[in-house]
């Protein structure tokens, strides 16, 4: 069985032996011309892409920050556009699949190559309301007290786990323990209010 070839999207020059191309390229319309312009024309439509998946700026921040990082490694500039979206929206359900089970212990990946990929190619401002203030209020209101105020505290008031604690008049690995239950219960909930 003979190996599968690696796209050429992610082959440097050198790869393919010819070592004139690795010291110039042509650069047409269809590629980008450095990894700025990469940044520039796609990290809108990653950031609301992701902001769509967990509702919240902050994650969206950090997830499209995560994408472009491991984005940057394997992705060469003589990619096409296209192909490069193509791979920035592979990576981003890695990076989104790996927030969910850092956060909830549990894999949750929703973006769909076929349909999101014309979300990528779309231009203009980040839908920054939606539905998931709404949707967030039931999923609280859902859940026990002493879950629904850790929670609170620590994602609608932004206090770090120490002074979510202090607030609570609990122990920082009490408090963990319980943002880590009370986020599990939440996707629990999330997910029944979806169905």
């Amino acid at each position: 069985m003979s190996p599968v070839p690696e796209p050429s999207a992610f082959r440097s020059p050198s790869d393919t032996g010819d070592h004139d191309a690795a010291r110039l390229r042509v650069v047409d319309a269809d590629t980008y011309t450095d990894w700025e312009s990469v940044y520039r024309d796609n990290v809108n439509r990653l950031y609301r892409l992701m902001y769509a998946r967990v509702g919240n700026r902050p994650d969206a921040e950090d997830l499209t920050s995560e994408v472009f990082r491991t984005a940057l490694g394997p992705l060469r500039l003589a990619s096409s556009k296209g192909e490069v979206r193509s791979y920035l929206l592979v990576t981003a359900q890695t990076v989104l699949a790996s927030h969910w089970r850092r956060t909830l212990g549990v894999s949750v990946t929703s973006i769909d190559p076929e349909s999101d990929l014309d979300a990528l190619t779309e231009k203009g401002v980040p839908d920054e309301e939606g539905d998931a203030p709404q949707r967030a209020g039931k999923i609280l209101a859902a859940l026990p007290e002493r879950y629904r105020r850790i929670l609170e505290l620590r994602f609608l008031e932004a206090c770090s786990i120490k002074e979510a604690a202090s607030t609570m008049e609990i122990t920082v690995s009490n408090a963990k323990v319980l943002q880590h239950r009370a986020l599990r219960m939440a996707a629990k909930v999330g997910l029944e209010i979806e169905s």
